[in-house]
């Protein structure tokens, strides 16, 4: 059972997603171990597990879109750059998005896929929306697209482009790829609360030492809240000398509170921790994040324990980012119910 070990501490925060174990079903998971796993009655034996084929929605798309017009090749070798392709919806009228699911056209070289929406009328290099645009959707390992609470969703404006951001790994052979994007949409007169996806990071302080078993890393702090808002989900992203994250809330009145400690951070499963009751943070209340890092030859993971590691897309190289969603009123960014902005 991973040495006992948790996704997340369960003394911070409950959430929905929790890949958690008991103690006593660990204890018998290790007295069956012990006893050589002997099989049971096969009478015993549950139905295998079904599996959904295509989209995991919980309806079918309203709306997709692929990330270009014709299939990707993907190099057999060396290392690709991440890639961006901008492409046009063709939304006329604001699109509030209750759900959406990337699908990965070639599971074998699509390492992730971000989507960033870039509202109308911004004339940015694709690569650039990644920064300036808004997050709209991930598919990234052990990841699971969130289905927002009713009277809350992601807002697409009216001329928005969708920017791909893909990092395609090659596997020896020439590959092709052509993945897309569902959305299930929203009735805009429902909504009272906007979903923005938002970050705790830190770049320029990001330089491992060689060696380093433990390095820290803290963020810069997070925008405040603007009035009161609803935390709702918190994914941490590092990568392979990844070892511990952790999300602390600071109040105006000098309170700080932990809301998320991933004590056993695992670059093989990015869990977007989507809290069971949405935390509600004040105003003038922000975040921050505390990464800690294993550059030693302790890290099986590691791929070079004798190098200086700094900020970088690739997989050798390494982030610091704390993703997550807040609720914001819609009165408190002047969107009336229908969705348009006032």
């Amino acid at each position: 059972v991973g040495g006992d070990r948790e996704h997340a501490d369960p003394k911070h925060g409950e959430f929905s997603n929790a890949r958690i174990m008991s103690e006593d079903d660990k204890q018998i998971l290790r007295e069956w171990v012990k006893a050589g796993s002997p099989e049971g009655d096969p009478a015993d034996l549950p139905e295998s597990r079904t599996y959904t084929a295509g989209w995991s929605l919980p309806k079918k798309p309203d709306f997709v879109i692929d990330m270009r017009d014709q299939p990707f090749d993907v190099q057999a070798e060396g290392t690709v750059r991440y890639k961006y392709f901008t492409v046009d919806p063709g939304f006329t009228e604001d699109r509030w998005i209750k759900a959406a699911e990337l699908q990965p056209g070639n599971r074998a070289v699509v390492h992730h896929i971000l989507v960033f929406s870039l509202p109308g009328g911004r004339r940015e290099r694709a690569s650039l929306a990644s920064v300036n645009g808004e997050f709209l959707a991930a598919y990234v390992p052990g990841h699971r697209p969130p289905v927002y609470d009713d009277g809350m969703a992601k807002l697409v404006p009216a001329g928005s482009k969708l920017v791909f951001q893909l990092h395609y790994t090659p596997i020896g052979t020439p590959q092709k790829d052509l993945s897309r994007l569902g959305l299930v949409f929203a009735d805009p007169k429902t909504i009272k609360h906007v979903v923005t996806t938002q970050q705790v990071s830190e770049a320029r302080g990001l330089v491992i030492p060689p060696g380093h078993d433990n390095f820290e890393v803290k963020s810069r702090p997070s925008q405040r809240a603007p009035s009161e808002v609803q935390l709702l989900a918190m994914m941490p992203h590092m990568h392979l000398r990844g070892k511990a994250f952790r999300y602390t809330a600071h109040f105006s009145d000098g309170r700080s509170e932990i809301l998320l400690d991933v004590p056993e951070y695992d670059f093989n499963w990015q869990t977007a921790y989507r809290l069971v009751k949405p935390v509600t943070l004040p105003k003038g209340a922000y975040l921050r994040g505390v990464a800690h890092y294993d550059n030693s030859e302790e890290n099986l993971n590691n791929p070079d324990p004798s190098a200086m590691v700094r900020w970088g897309d690739q997989t050798w190289n390494e982030m610091m980012i704390g993703y997550f969603d807040v609720a914001v009123p819609t009165s408190v960014l002047g969107i009336d119910p229908t969705g348009k902005k006032t």
